[in-house]
């Protein structure tokens, strides 16, 4: 005669055995595997938040069949003199981009304002939000299934913001390059190219280069390079009446001191601002270079 109690017993051990089972199964599901099986579709994000500000938002724009190995990640800052513009400024090189960097995941930043009237969002705020954006995208990488790999690109006050990340904190992000149009380099040289630079520069980093000089060379991405900076990429046209090109030659010339590996291309006839055609040939050139790096 069986033992109801050891019978009793059997079928708990039985029944717990097929729930173990059943919950090994479950919480091994492909939806919660970083880098689920098959082709992930490409997937956007506009205005997800990096931080408490409103101006800290990004778009975010992943390709299909995308991966942590194999999708590296392009940040745009957008330029307007550190008091304007915003991220939409990325969406005119969106497909240009994307064509030309068919594995890139791009993620275009806005980032705090200066405001002339209340002297809020002064420097280094702008610098500090790069820094903010570049952790959120780390952060949030095995999510979009992205590679830690992050390059910088940015026009005029942009590109400024981008360099100066790159040179002044490579290892946030591990910064792999760093491509600019027409950025300003050097903010004290700059500020005496014409009394709009004087006035806003004065407002911005409150004070000129006599009477705030750490304020100019904190903010000032030359100061900053070094052997080990990663390789730059950068335009700029030789009638620039906004940012002059000796902010580009300045750079040239600390990037050639120091060892780094560049290109420089001097637009000529062309100012603060390219053609349509100029700007799909320079996407294209810094295709060409991101590829040469590898």
């Amino acid at each position: 005669m069986k033992n109801p109690t050891f019978s009793i017993l059997f079928k708990r051990i039985a029944l717990y055995s097929i729930f173990f089972g059943v919950f090994v199964l479950s919480s091994c599901n492909s939806t919660d595997d970083p880098t689920p099986d098959g082709i992930l579709p490409a997937l956007e994000f506009l205005d997800n938040s990096y931080g408490q500000d409103n101006r800290q938002v990004m778009d975010v724009f992943l390709p299909a069949g995308r991966s942590m190995e194999e999708t590296p990640v392009l940040l745009y800052i957008h330029g307007g003199a550190w008091i304007d513009g915003s991220k939409d400024e990325f969406l005119q090189f969106k497909s240009a981009f994307e064509q030309a960097l068919p594995d890139f995941a791009f993620v275009a930043i806005n980032y705090r304002l200066f405001d002339f009237i209340s002297n809020a969002n002064g420097f280094p705020a702008q610098e500090n939000d790069v820094i903010s954006a570049i952790e959120h995208v780390l952060e949030n990488r095995v999510d979009w299934n992205i590679s830690d790999e992050i390059y910088l690109a940015g026009a005029s006050a942009g590109g400024h913001l981008a360099l100066l990340h790159a040179y002044k904190h490579q290892e946030v992000g591990d910064i792999q390059a760093v491509m600019a149009l027409f950025p300003p380099t050097e903010l004290s040289s700059l500020f005496d190219f014409n009394f709009l630079t004087q006035s806003g520069l004065t407002a911005l980093l409150n004070g000129t280069p006599q009477t705030n000089p750490e304020a100019y060379f904190q903010s000032s991405p030359i100061n900053f390079i070094k052997a080990s900076s990663p390789p730059t990429a950068f335009f700029h046209g030789t009638v620039d009446t906004v940012v002059p090109i000796s902010q580009s030659d300045l750079l040239a010339s600390k990037l050639d001191e120091t060892g780094v590996f560049y290109e420089y291309q001097v637009i000529e006839g062309q100012g603060h601002g390219f053609t349509p055609a100029t700007y799909s040939a320079i996407i294209s050139e810094i295709s060409t270079f991101i590829n040469s790096l590898d």
